[in-house]
């Protein structure tokens, strides 16, 4: 096969996303593929401003800041062993992930 997968991680927990990216590396590293990464990508902020009171205190102010984390890992000359190990590995339910060949 001998070709380029991506992989993508985005969470909102900076551990979920480094636990992954630690099991898929090692995953990858025991069928003998390339590996390069985990990458980390910038962290995506947001951030919420939202009135303390309905009516009254129009001053009185609470922000809220959401993160996304990314990282980002590539695998070069792969093999069907490779691909078949990360088809059966099993990632926290918090991690999106996303595959590009």
């Amino acid at each position: 096969m001998s070709q380029r997968i991506r992989i993508k991680l985005k969470s909102y927990d900076f551990n979920l996303v480094d636990k992954s990216a630690e099991k898929i590396v090692k995953t990858v590293k025991s069928t003998g593929a390339v590996i390069s990464g985990p990458i980390p990508l910038p962290t995506d902020k947001k951030i919420f401003t939202v009135n303390r009171s309905t009516f009254v205190n129009k001053k009185a102010r609470e922000q809220f800041e959401m993160s996304a984390y990314k990282r980002l890992i590539d695998i070069y000359s792969s093999s069907a062993k490779t691909i078949d190990a990360l088809m059966k590995l099993e990632l926290p339910s918090g991690v999106e992930v996303e595959i590009k060949v």
